[in-house]
């Protein structure tokens, strides 16, 4: 599904990723850990072509898309859950759904039922700005936008950040039965461990901007937590 191989990203002339070697297979969760400011959200970046140097392969689904737009890697089946979730506050729940409409490469504007299914808060709230939702609320919005764009591979990053303990519970749940009932293909950065051995099949561990430890989900021991993600 996706492989990157040797990749350097760099911030202007600092580089910040180093040797990246990551291969993620159709319908796995993988779960990328690591302390704050090692990489992770960089990582991403680099999958979406948001950084201002990249060297080495990107590809998905056997395509080489190291040199798309990031518009482009969006339209060839790559969903982005941003850290703060990206809403517009000043757009209605039903405007800032179309807009993963738009990312779909039919883009025709239709707001497919499932995604209320999903999240059933945001169909009271379809004529509310982003802006007025809470955390929680934006966060199953950013979602569900995003799931409208029928990707192949869904990136998100810290997607429970800052919100309200049973809302998290939801959409953690909603993150797994994503994956295991209809077989999307999940990367996420999270720094709740006990959560990613919950939801992953596969562990990647960043630190200095490097992979330190990946596996399967059962090899991420106390021993690597403790070098890798301990405070």
């Amino acid at each position: 599904m996706l492989e990157l191989k040797d990749i350097e990203a760099y911030y202007g002339a600092s580089r910040v990723l180093q040797g990246i070697d990551l291969t993620v297979n159709d319908g796995e969760f993988v779960s990328v850990l690591g302390r704050n400011g090692v990489g992770k959200t960089t990582l991403i970046r680099t999958i979406l072509g948001l950084m201002d140097k990249v060297h080495g392969s990107i590809r998905l689904n056997g395509q080489d898309i190291s040199r798309l737009k990031t518009h482009q890697r969006a339209i060839a089946g790559i969903g982005y859950v941003p850290q703060g979730r990206g809403i517009l506050p000043k757009l209605t729940v039903r405007e800032n759904l179309k807009l993963g409409t738009f990312a779909h490469h039919q883009g025709n504007g239709r707001i497919t039922e499932w995604v209320f299914e999903l999240f059933p808060i945001l169909r009271e709230f379809l004529d509310r700005q982003g802006g007025n939702l809470s955390g929680g609320q934006q966060q199953q919005l950013a979602i569900a936008r995003t799931l409208l764009s029928e990707p192949k591979i869904i990136l998100l990053d810290e997607p429970t950040e800052g919100i309200q303990p049973n809302i998290v519970e939801q959409i953690e749940q909603v993150l797994i039965d994503l994956n295991r009932r209809h077989g999307k293909t999940v990367v996420l950065v999270e720094q709740n461990v006990k959560f990613a051995r919950r939801a992953s099949d596969h562990f990647v561990v960043v630190d200095r901007g490097s992979i330190a430890a990946q596996g399967a989900i059962g090899a991420l021991t106390d021993q690597i937590i403790q070098q890798h993600l301990a405070v």
